[in-house]
């Protein structure tokens, strides 16, 4: 079977408080992971998706992996490791709508990705796309050579290549992502990156000119509840947001990302792709958690009926 999407980085587990952590409470369980919420957004969408990561040998790494095998993820050249634990992650419900996240993945199985594991995913048939993120590239020496590794053996094997810059500050400044990533552009299709993000890729006066410039052949930038837009050979395109409710906004990037990538594997144009990304980050915003909330795709059109509209 041919791999519609490899995708690789750190799944954890992920607590998640009604209330401020430090007065105690309840907490429900489940996982996070930006690159296995892609992973199961495609697989919701009928699409094969493989991830590749390492979890510990203990009952959150069995929570991660059930989970992913569950939503259809292929866990194929995904690794156990026995001396780590596997990474975790906190949010805390602290006022409205506001998320404070913290995480305890410091030396976790998830940091000991290497090249190795992402090696075996292109030995036979190479996925039509790999989606790579700036959160594994920051983790450590090894996972952002998986990354080089994996992006040069897309490239040879005529893989669609993604990147999506997913700054997160707590794990690495702006520098470091700058001078981390930027090497990888000669060799990225797809860019998707939040309007603070192009300034990690380039220093240019116009990012989006310069990265077209450098060979990318388009560049998707999000812009929150603004929608999203998409620079390529095509022209500039827009979409606005999905207006719904917002009940969680944790992990709308990566859904949107999901959309947008099964459009692309559907041979979609880049409107219609847009349309389905601002639809798939609508479903996550609406819901809580990283990916409970994502569509299948007799779904995709739910979000169509008016407010409050019963589907019978």
């Amino acid at each position: 079977m041919v791999t519609d999407l490899l995708t690789f980085g750190e799944t954890m587990a992920a607590f998640r408080t009604t209330g401020p952590l430090r007065l105690g409470g309840t907490a429900g369980i489940s996982v996070a992971g930006s690159e296995s919420t892609v992973a199961i957004g495609l697989a919701r969408l009928g699409h094969h998706a493989a991830w590749v990561g390492v979890t510990g040998a203990d009952e959150p790494g069995e929570l991660v992996r059930r989970t992913l095998r569950a939503e259809g993820v292929d866990l194929t050249w995904a690794r156990v490791d026995p001396a780590a634990p596997t990474g975790l992650i906190l949010f805390e419900a602290r006022v409205a709508d506001i998320n404070r996240v913290t995480y305890h993945r410091t030396g976790s199985a998830g940091s000991r990705l290497r090249p190795a594991d992402v090696t075996p995913a292109f030995d036979t048939r190479p996925p039509r796309l790999l989606h790579v993120t700036g959160i594994t590239c920051a983790l450590g020496a090894e996972p952002y050579d998986a990354v080089v590794t994996a992006v040069r053996l897309a490239r040879a094997a005529g893989s669609t290549v993604c990147l999506d810059v997913n700054h997160r500050s707590r794990l690495w400044s702006v520098g470091e992502a700058a001078a981390t990533l930027r090497p990888l552009l000669p060799s990225i299709d797809l860019v998707v990156a939040s309007d603070e993000e192009l300034a990690i890729l380039t220093d240019a006066a116009n990012p989006v000119a310069s990265l077209r410039a450098a060979g990318v052949t388009e560049v998707v930038v999000k812009h929150g509840a603004d929608g999203a837009t998409s620079h390529s050979a095509a022209g500039t395109v827009h979409r606005p947001a999905r207006q719904v409710p917002v009940v969680d906004t944790v992990g709308a990037g990566d859904a949107f990302v999901a959309g947008l990538l099964s459009g692309w594997l559907d041979g979609d144009d880049v409107p219609e792709r847009l349309d389905r990304a601002v639809t798939t980050g609508a479903f996550a915003v609406a819901t809580r958690g990283d990916w409970e909330g994502l569509p299948d795709r007799a779904e995709l059109a739910l979000l169509d009926h008016g407010p409050g509209g019963t589907v019978r």
